[in-house]
């Protein structure tokens, strides 16, 4: 086994002897990458009593995401329970300032421990890995206020070794497009309606019915700017495909449709948040 396999291996060991000695835990599920390892890996060492993932269903998440997770808990043999949570009536979402994050991911946490304690699970973890630390994220503040643990992060695990170890488990999400919630596709400081956030996932969905992987449409008012990976971006030499987005998103609303030249990079509205906001909210 190489050095970097070896490593690798210690830190799944690390990881599954720190899930053991959480005892009863509740996993905060996405279904995305990360959560779907850290609920693989603690179905494998906990007793099927002793789990329950637990997703939040809102405005702000797509209806595919709940669905997925449900799929995924279901083919784990996990029980899985969703709570139902209106994002848009917590105080300091809905008008979208920069810790717009803090304030959603505060109350969702709160009702998922809620929740979580009222069956038993004293533990709740989330997804978190090592490449979340140090960047601008509001919502890991909350998380931590909250006494919510990150077992993947505590062992060591970067997303790169998230991917790995999830694809030699057999896990179909081992490279699965990363997501962020509808809320982060309207720049900071423009309101955030439940039938704009809805415009915003149809015309995602669509791109994605294209075969467009990475994808996000940013919501600049009546201008839909479309982010896809930058490897993607010569598909739109195509005009005819161009013609067939624009009618699309006209349709939904939109009045013009612009590519980002840039392309699809994590955390691109953060890029407007002054360094002195950023550092509050720094892990």
């Amino acid at each position: 086994m190489t050095q970097d396999g070896a490593g690798l291996t210690e830190k799944l060991e690390t990881l599954k002897r720190s899930l053991v000695g959480l005892g009863r835990l509740a996993v905060a599920f996405s279904g995305g990458t990360d959560s779907a390892l850290l609920l693989k890996v603690a179905a494998q060492v906990l007793p099927p009593a002793d789990i329950l993932a637990l997703t939040a269903r809102a405005e702000i998440f797509p209806a595919w995401e709940s669905a997925e997770a449900a799929a995924l808990a279901a083919e784990l043999r996990v029980e899985h329970l969703t709570v139902e949570v209106s994002a848009l009536a917590v105080p300091g979402v809905a008008g979208n300032p920069p810790d717009r994050c803090y304030h959603c991911k505060s109350a969702l946490f709160g009702k998922l421990r809620e929740l979580a304690a009222a069956r038993g699970f004293p533990a709740l973890a989330d997804g978190g890995n090592v490449d979340d630390l140090g960047d601008f994220r509001p919502g890991l503040k909350a998380a931590r206020e909250l006494g919510v643990v990150s077992p993947l992060q505590e062992a060591g695990l970067t997303k790169a070794e998230v991917r790995r170890l999830s694809a030699d488990l057999g896990l179909p999400t081992w490279d699965k497009p990363a997501y962020a919630c509808l809320a982060s596709r309207f720049p900071y400081g423009r309101t955030i309606t439940r039938e704009e956030l809805a415009q915003v996932e149809r015309a995602e969905d669509f791109l994605r019915s294209l075969g467009f992987r990475q994808v996000r449409v940013r919501h600049h008012g009546q201008v839909a700017r479309l982010e896809v990976e930058p490897s993607e971006r010569r598909r739109f030499f195509d005009e005819a495909l161009m013609d067939r987005v624009d009618r699309e998103l006209r349709a939904l609303g939109f009045a013009f449709a612009a590519l980002d030249l840039a392309g699809y990079r994590t955390g691109g509205l953060n890029e407007s948040v002054p360094e002195a906001e950023r550092e509050k909210f720094r892990i």
